[in-house]
């Protein structure tokens, strides 16, 4: 199984009706066929520690059965589709791939 990390730092200028069409865009991906799970969310209101990164504002994570499929969901008319019109709402965005 691939796990397929993305967390976005959304830019603040962002409208609460921008925040929410982000979100639903990836709410969205959840119909790429290849997907097995998704699963979005916002940093959770746990306690502080050194390690802990909460400054990002959206997150979502991925599985895949395996890296063909998460290849084609890069690919995928829907991922494009996100990409193209939400790429321009954040001013960082760091992934993370693990098997």
């Amino acid at each position: 199984m691939l796990s397929h990390i993305v967390l976005f730092w959304l830019k603040p200028e962002l409208t609460e009706t921008e925040v929410q069409a982000f979100r639903e865009g990836l709410e969205a991906l959840k119909t790429i066929p290849t997907t097995r799970g998704v699963y979005i969310g916002t940093p959770a209101p746990t306690a502080p520690r050194p390690v802990i990164d909460t400054s990002y504002s959206i997150g979502i994570t991925v599985l895949f059965d395996s890296i063909a499929d998460h290849d084609a969901y890069q690919v995928h008319p829907a991922h494009q589709g996100f990409l193209k019109r939400f790429g321009n709402c954040w001013s960082k965005v760091l992934i993370y791939d693990f098997m």
